[in-house]
């Protein structure tokens, strides 16, 4: 069954969207099937997918308002190689909708059901603010996945952040834990960045990914023409630090099921 990992932050220019394709399509060129779910109403994701926001036929709102099944929802011809379900200013009208309806929590959960088994990673881009898209992003997810910039007022919303997502835990997923903590935007040269990344470690341990993202033109660039930036320059820091942070995943991944598995023969 695929993993379903949430990317959020209250905090906005963090680097959620530019994470979500960059590792979507980082994923998807190990040869794994990979779909990312834009559940922000700037439709960000999607137009750094290749896909024209305004053009495109369904998206998000069809998903949870009008419960269309995800094989019509979804996008398969993105430029970063995954499916796609497309985000616009219409998600916005979906939070309003979804206030009529019972358990509309997890209409998104309940959405994905069917389709868990197609993919072996699925990645929503969460809306940088605590709303019912992403209570239903958090319900729906495995765990989450936070990127944050090493700076003070970054680290005090990360703390609101870890506080939300155990709250949210106890009352719509309780099985829904931290993935890990991504440091984006780093700059090695900046004091501050240096001091935050060290009390993440020592408060947060392993769940800090050992893969750092830079600051980086290439990643800035490569939306604007509408694709990740692995397929916009290959040999840039950026994609090759999505890449690594892909690999990482994945070994995490292995990790778990091998300690799972000796769990359950010395049981």
């Amino acid at each position: 069954m695929g993993k379903v990992i949430a990317i959020a932050n209250q905090k906005g220019g963090v680097g959620k969207t530019t994470t979500c394709v960059n590792l979507a399509a980082s994923m998807a060129a190990t040869k794994r099937n990979v779909l990312v779910i834009d559940l922000d109403p700037q439709g960000n994701a999607t137009m750094a997918s290749g896909v024209d926001k305004y053009q495109v036929a369904n998206t998000a709102y069809e998903l949870l308002v009008d419960e269309l099944p995800v094989a019509e929802v979804v996008v398969s011809e993105t430029s970063g190689g995954y499916d796609l379900i497309a985000g616009n200013g219409d998600v916005t009208a979906a939070e309003i909708k979804l206030m009529e309806f019972f358990a509309r929590e997890v209409r998104l959960r309940n959405a994905l059901a069917p389709v868990r088994e197609h993919y072996d990673y699925i990645f929503i881009d969460c809306p940088p603010s605590l709303n019912l898209l992403t209570v239903n992003a958090m319900s729906a997810a495995d765990s989450v996945l936070v990127p944050m910039q090493c700076e003070y007022f970054a680290l005090e919303g990360l703390t609101a952040l870890v506080d939300t997502i155990s709250k949210l835990a106890a009352v719509v997923n309780p099985d829904l834990k931290i993935e890990g903590i991504l440091r984006t935007m780093y700059d090695h040269r900046n004091r501050l960045s240096n001091e935050v990344s060290d009390q993440l470690k020592s408060y947060f341990g392993d769940k800090v990914y050992r893969t750092v993202i830079p600051r980086n033109v290439r990643l800035a660039e490569a939306p604007s023409h509408g694709t990740p930036a692995m397929y916009y320059d290959k040999s840039s820091v950026g994609a090759k630090s999505y890449l690594a942070l892909a690999g990482e995943i994945l070994r995490r991944a292995e990790d778990e099921q091998s300690n799972s598995e000796q769990v359950e023969k010395t049981a």
